[in-house]
């Protein structure tokens, strides 16, 4: 019998999965060790509030199942059945995908292994490949070589600048001096993203590889992977395989038997934003306070120790081995102009289907949402997306059909990011969002710079100032002046992005600000000053749902005739809205 290995996916923590842990026990009880593998995945494809289990080498997909049912499918494992009442609708978009499938509109280059192997198995990874492309630039391309096809393949960091990787490569390498570093920045922060988390902890062994590949290419001995204490799976993982590819000979003395050594440790961020920003990410390296420094000099000069040093993210890392293994010709050839390759997104928001996806540069965001993802929550009509996290801007729907590359995205006044993607629907209010984004980068400054730490803080309270009903039109310059001095003299890209999501939703729904200042209504009702609740008393039928379900007990009325709101106590919650049928409460 084949050996199946089965993937589990909870939204719950982990190390308290029911579903793993009873499966484990299982396994354990009927001694099936040898056939059946369990583990742990934090990423399967898509994501869902109930838990998800794949299994391979047949790829069934279960979902929506109970703790009851788990007997079931545990039988249905070991007889090598299926069930056919839990399989997948969304199946197709899961699949691997090794060149580009029609179907799915997927092309898996950064998550070609994520979720099909033992990520804490080494063998299993050399067994699909692994390493491959290490021993061939060692042993076959000179460091010069190696730099050239990844010069040549196009590929441009992925953590949010869109720098050419192989000329930050170029440009380290000739830096004198025999001691240089390289890092990999793992220190994912933005909200809603989990891009790095799923390859970190689905496929460790593909970082150590692409670093390994970088160190030899630039002539580094030693690296760093500055990783997130938040994510302790990923910290585990990463040490095992960092440990076995020691043992394997592929990290430390003489990799191979070669005359190349090189050796890679881990650093835990503490969990500030401003940390994912190269020079303060050394900083924290090095045992001083997260706070980023002016450029030049750049890290490719003085970095970290005043040592040549060049850092990539997670995602950047992980398209190494394949273009080094493929060749450049092969990964320029995905994507579209100056966008070469693919781009992972997590997908959050209002959609149906959200998770992780990995799509060719060029992609539209009607084909994401849409066809990836199922389409707007509740069928409701889409509004806008969010990419780049608190640095980029909002995309509304005219941009819908629009090709997700680098200089389109930047043409509109956005930007790529790191990989995050929030769905907005017609619920969504845009100033609202904006306060949402301004208060996290408000939180994370570090306070070095004056731009940043008073100019972002100047932005939120007029933007609070807004959605209270207090709002000037004056204000509207205001924030204009203030984001234009954050963007020019702001140390960092924090406080120089700051701005960005506030000025592209005053461009593209200039409307709805207009609305909160001018006539101090929120469309939406998610700004609560701005919303009042009352009831017509032609429409309500005395039915009592909205009084059942006020939390403050402000609606009164007897049975069977019209109730009233207290304004004077009503604390807009919207639950009387949501909650009468009738249509008999309106929102003014």
């Amino acid at each position: 019998m084949i050996k199946q290995h089965v993937f589990v996916w909870d939204p719950t923590p982990s190390n308290s999965s029911a579903v793993y842990n009873y499966l484990v026990k299982k396994v354990n009880e009927r001694d099936l060790g040898e056939s059946i593998e369990v583990y742990r995945s934090t990423y399967i494809g898509l994501t869902s509030g109930t838990p998800i289990i794949r299994i391979l080498p047949k790829n069934i997909i279960y979902t929506k199942f109970e703790q009851e049912d788990l007997g079931e499918i545990f039988e249905s494992i070991v007889s090598d059945e299926v069930v056919d009442r839990f399989i997948c609708e969304y199946d197709a978009k899961l699949a691997p995908v090794s060149e580009r499938d029609k179907q799915s509109k997927q092309f898996k280059i950064v998550l070609r292994n994520v979720g099909y192997l033992d990520p804490e198995s080494i063998e299993e990874y050399i067994s699909r490949g692994g390493y491959k492309a290490l021993e061939k630039a060692i042993f076959e391309m000179d460091p010069d070589r190696v730099i050239k096809e990844i010069k040549d393949s196009g590929l441009r960091g992925r953590g949010g600048g869109g720098f050419s990787t192989g000329l930050k490569w170029e440009l380290t390498r000739k830096e004198p001096g025999a001691e240089k570093f390289v890092i990999c920045n793992a220190d994912e922060g933005d909200p809603g993203a989990y891009m790095d988390r799923a390859v970190l902890e689905g496929d460790p062994h593909t970082i150590v590889e692409g670093m390994a590949i970088g160190a030899y290419a630039v002539g580094c001995k030693e690296g760093f992977i500055y990783v997130r204490a938040e994510y302790p799976l990923a910290i585990e993982r990463l040490e095992k395989a960092i440990s076995d590819a020691k043992k394997y000979g592929l990290l430390g003395d003489n990799i191979l038997g070669s005359e190349f050594s090189f050796n890679l440790e881990l650093r835990w961020g503490a969990g500030a934003f401003v940390c994912g920003e190269e020079t303060a990410l050394m900083a924290s390296i090095e045992g001083k306070r997260g706070n980023p420094k002016p450029r030049p000099p750049f890290p490719s000069q003085s970095g970290l120790w005043k040592k040549p040093s060049f850092i990539n993210n997670v995602e950047t890392w992980a398209n190494i081995p394949p273009i080094v293994e493929k060749g450049s010709g092969w990964f320029s050839s995905i994507g579209v102009g100056r966008s070469k390759g693919t781009k992972v997104f997590a997908v959050t928001g209002k959609v149906k289907d959200p998770g992780l996806i990995e799509v060719p540069m060029g992609t539209t965001f009607r084909e994401i949402v849409y066809d990836l993802c199922g389409g707007i929550l509740d069928n409701k009509k889409f509004k806008a997306v969010q990419t780049g996290g608190p640095s980029g801007g909002v995309i509304p729907e005219k941009f819908i059909d629009m090709s997700v590359d680098y200089e389109t995205l930047m043409s509109i006044g956005s930007m790529m990011g790191s990989g995050g993607l929030i769905v907005m629907d017609q619920s969504d209010c845009m100033v609202d969002v904006n306060k949402f984004y301004l208060q996290f980068s408000v939180d994370e400054s570090c306070g070095k710079c004056a731009p940043c730490r008073i100019g972002g803080k100047q932005l939120l309270d007029l933007i609070s100032k807004i959605t209270d009903g207090k709002g000037d039109k004056k204000d509207i310059q205001k924030i204009k002046n203030i984001s234009n001095a954050m963007q020019k003299a702001s140390l960092c890209a924090l406080g120089q992005t700051t701005p960005n999501p506030v000025l592209s939703a005053m461009h593209y729904f200039e409307e709805e600000y207009m609305e909160h200042i001018s006539d101090k209504k929120c469309r939406t009702g998610k700004c609560s000053n701005l919303v009042q609740y009352m009831i017509i008393p032609e429409k309500c039928i005395g039915c009592t749902a909205c009084a059942l379900k006020c939390p403050v007990k402000c609606i009164s009325g007897e049975k069977k005739k019209p109730h009233i709101i207290d304004q004077k106590f009503c604390i807009k919650c919207g639950e009387c809205f949501n909650a009468c049928k009738f249509n008999a409460i309106v929102r003014g």
